[in-house]
């Protein structure tokens, strides 16, 4: 009964909220939505170089691992600078 009496009240409060803010207007549905390429460019951000996760790391290790010069590289100067040096810019 408890239950019943908790569930009703939540309800009322549910439905006396959505009474009070009235209904949206077409112009505030549509500020809701952006372009996918607005969107994108938000979402999506650059990461400073030096930001590499450790699965990214170890991915450049391994790739490096198989050019005995990189790796060589990789012992003095850093994964990151000889992964450069050998293939370019990291792709991540």
């Amino acid at each position: 009964m408890k239950t019943l009496v908790v569930l009703f009240l939540c309800t009322l409060a549910c439905v006396t909220s959505d009474a009070a803010t009235g209904p949206q207007s077409a112009s505030e549905d549509a500020e809701m939505f952006v372009e996918r390429q607005q969107a994108s460019t938000v979402v999506r951000q650059k990461r400073a170089p030096g930001e590499l996760t450790l699965a990214q790391l170890e991915s450049l290790r391994e790739v490096c691992e198989a050019n005995l010069g990189c790796e060589d590289m990789m012992d003095t100067e850093g994964i990151i600078a000889a992964y450069t040096a050998y293939y370019g810019p990291i792709p991540y």
